[in-house]
């Protein structure tokens, strides 16, 4: 590797983890990581992620909780065992450049309600428009639920079987998916789209609870 190439890849590897660092603060700040909970990765390159090890304060992240991960072998010591779960959707969508996880209140809740529904059904929000492919709030978004698994491996199996299966007829499927009683994971192609995802799911989730709460 040439002097220069080196360099590009520090670059590379030093963006993504200020990336990781930045996308755990910002859950952490509207507290939806607590105790430690979740996970952000980001690519690198083709082979590689940056992600977050496991039990580390996502609010007070340093480099030193971000582990460099190749998508073709083991996870390092150290890792999150639901890191599995990111390298899975890295190998199987090219086109995603980062994948955040929080135990959001809204988010945590809604997916145990709709668990065996096997999704939420987003429709008539505004705010729906702020996700991938949505142009309209007319528009019915699937956001996938997935039981909650201690074994990840069969988990991470179940969620990339469904997420490859076409999408219902009229339905566009959200860049994200619940586990029941846990919380969200959502990406996107860049660290910028998978935190807007992240915020408007969250968001969406909060909106229909308070809208099935209500009474005039």
């Amino acid at each position: 590797m040439t002097v220069a190439l080196a360099i590009l890849d520090d670059d590379r590897v030093e963006t993504a983890i200020e990336a990781v660092i930045d996308a755990g603060r910002y859950a952490s700040a509207r507290h939806w990581v607590p105790a430690t909970s979740g996970n952000f990765s980001v690519r690198i390159d083709a082979t590689r992620v940056a992600i977050t090890r496991s039990g580390a304060d996502k609010g007070a992240l340093t480099a030193s909780d971000v582990l460099i991960q190749a998508l073709d072998e083991r996870l390092l010591p150290g890792s999150s065992a639901e890191a599995a779960l990111h390298i899975r959707q890295y190998t199987d969508n090219p086109d995603i450049g980062a994948i955040f996880h929080i135990h959001g209140p809204s988010s945590t809740v809604i997916g145990h309600a709709h668990l065996v529904d096997g999704a939420v059904l987003l429709n008539g929000w505004e705010l729906q428009k702020a996700l991938l492919g949505v142009t309209t709030h007319e528009a019915t978004v699937e956001v996938p639920v997935f039981a909650n698994d201690q074994d990840i491996d069969a988990l991470s199996q179940r969620v990339a079987s469904r997420l490859a299966e076409p999408v219902p007829a009229q339905q566009i499927r959200a860049p994200g998916y619940l586990l029941a009683g846990h919380g969200l994971y959502a990406w996107g192609r860049t660290p910028r789209d998978a935190t807007r995802h992240l915020e408007a799911l969250e968001a969406l989730f909060n909106q229909i609870i308070v809208f099935r709460s209500y009474r005039p």
